[in-house]
């Protein structure tokens, strides 16, 4: 039987929606004509396709949770260093901050 939802869930789940949204935006915009397309549908397809795999709740491989932290990090940096390289540093510093801490606190409370 699942743990009941909480807020904290329903956080890191805005905040993974938003990374994919994130990497979106920077492929479209941040990429010439024929790239943008490839770009903007290929770079969130790969971490939704890295998310499911390995941070899902139901993920396909069963990892350490080490290595879901370690992955699910990297989906929050890509999406921050996506923000910095579209001239936002100060959005990409703010979404990286919040994602991280949601990040943290949810997977505390995996463990609890």
């Amino acid at each position: 039987m699942r743990a009941p939802l909480a807020p904290i869930d329903i956080l890191a789940f805005v905040c993974e929606i938003l990374a994919f949204v994130t990497l979106a935006i920077w492929g479209f915009t941040m990429w010439p004509f024929p790239w943008n397309i490839v770009a903007g549908l290929g770079a969130p397809a790969l971490a939704i396709l890295v998310w499911a795999l390995f941070v899902s709740p139901r993920a396909v491989l069963a990892v350490h949770p080490f290595v879901r932290g370690v992955v699910e990090l990297l989906v929050y940096v890509s999406a921050t260093i996506a923000w910095w390289s579209m001239g936002a540093a100060w959005v990409g510093l703010a979404f990286g901050i919040v994602a991280v801490t949601v990040g943290v606190l949810a997977g505390r409370r995996r463990f609890a």
